[in-house]
């Protein structure tokens, strides 16, 4: 991921503003304490311990000794902390009988999502059933593979795709809906197996990052998942370039469902596949007010486009952000916009522009404010 990098003329309102990379340098491995006790990840009562990322405060809840996913919006519920080398065991199933149903666990995440998309950087452990494209490019039954930047080599070549960062299971030994599955995930020191439901089925390794956060996704349709529980085993000490970002405590300003924590005119931005865009020309502003802060969010505008720009403020200072050169309309940009002191407080606002597209909004307060 990359972030625009440019001077900018802020208005005088704002005492210091600047432009920050989204991503920091990782920082190096803990201690990890409590080395090969087995623990539970979730308590079976609430969702202590994890994080609703970028979906609904519906997405994700407890019934039961269960977590579920409603699967509306696109997104994941990530742990608090983050993992290296472990032992995990879960449980899921999904309740769809017969369409397909998707959902899935990310191992060594980011803690926010990659550019232009819902979910995080890292590797993912398929929970899918009833998929069997007629190519045979992927499966329902288990496979493991990179997504949005980062890397593993499977413990087979793919048989139809050269080259594609993707293991397809040995057999199939996933049960279909209504049925409950047992995962046994084991990584350790860049690679990952997977147990399904007894066997190991399918792997990869010198995956990177190999330290991150643990994710369950929500993709589409109902899922549930319990017993999890985690064996933490020994650092094999991960370079910081092999480690995941590490959490700074943005939280999401969209729920990928609604404008709920907005205010604009009536029918003049929308909400379509966890996605913002302007319809109209009244601007979009958040309900609550804001003086120092950080602001995360991607941008697009359509690719036949005369203005392709967005023009954003934070506790009161407005910020224009253009494209940068050769880069063409259509394309995701993520944008960091840092006020460090403010005079006041004011709303978040993005100003209409025609075909304006936001998504992956977040923000994080700043000490400062008044």
């Amino acid at each position: 991921m990359t972030s625009l990098h440019r001077t900018l003329t802020i208005a005088a309102l704002a005492a210091c503003v600047s432009l920050l990379p989204a991503e920091d340098k990782p920082k190096p491995a803990a201690v990890v304490p409590n080395e090969g006790e087995v623990k539970g990840l979730f308590n079976g009562k609430n969702l202590d311990g994890w994080v609703n990322v970028n979906c609904h405060p519906d997405t994700f809840f407890v019934k039961g000794d269960e977590i579920i996913t409603t699967g509306t919006p696109t997104g994941f519920l990530r742990t608090e902390k983050q993992y290296e080398n472990f032992e995990l065991d879960f449980d899921w199933m999904h309740v769809e009988k017969e369409k397909m149903a998707n959902s899935g666990l990310f191992v060594w995440g980011d803690p926010l999502p990659a550019v232009g998309t819902q979910y995080t950087r890292g590797i993912e452990v398929q929970v899918l059933i009833n998929y069997a494209p007629k190519d045979g490019w992927a499966t329902s039954h288990g496979d493991i593979f990179s997504i949005h930047g980062a890397r593993c080599t499977p413990d087979r070549p793919h048989p139809t795709r050269k080259g594609m960062e993707r293991c397809l299971p040995s057999e199939n030994r996933v049960k279909g809906g209504g049925e409950w599955n047992h995962y046994k995930v084991i990584a350790n020191d860049g690679a990952i197996k997977l147990h399904v439901n007894g066997k190991e089925v399918s792997g990869v390794s010198k995956s990177n990052p190999r330290k991150g956060y643990l994710a369950l996704e929500s993709e589409g349709a109902e899922c549930h998942f319990k017993n999890i529980k985690i064996k933490e085993l020994p650092s094999t000490n991960p370079k910081p370039e092999e480690c995941a970002k590490v959490a700074e405590g943005h939280v999401s300003l969209f729920n990928g469902t609604d404008l709920k924590g907005w205010t604009t005119k009536e029918g003049e931005w929308k909400v379509a596949g966890a996605v913002l865009k302007c319809t109209g020309t009244a601007d979009i502003v958040t309900e609550k007010r804001y003086g120092a802060a950080e602001l995360i969010f991607d941008w697009k505008v359509p690719q036949n486009t005369e203005k392709s720009q967005c023009v954003v403020s934070v506790g009161g200072a407005p910020l224009i952000i253009t494209l940068p050169n050769g880069v063409k309309p259509g394309s995701w940009q993520r944008q960091t916009f840092r006020v460090e002191k403010a005079r006041g407080v004011a709303p978040i606002a993005f100003k209409a522009t025609e075909g304006l597209e936001l998504m992956n909004v977040f923000v994080h307060e700043l000490k400062g404010n008044k």
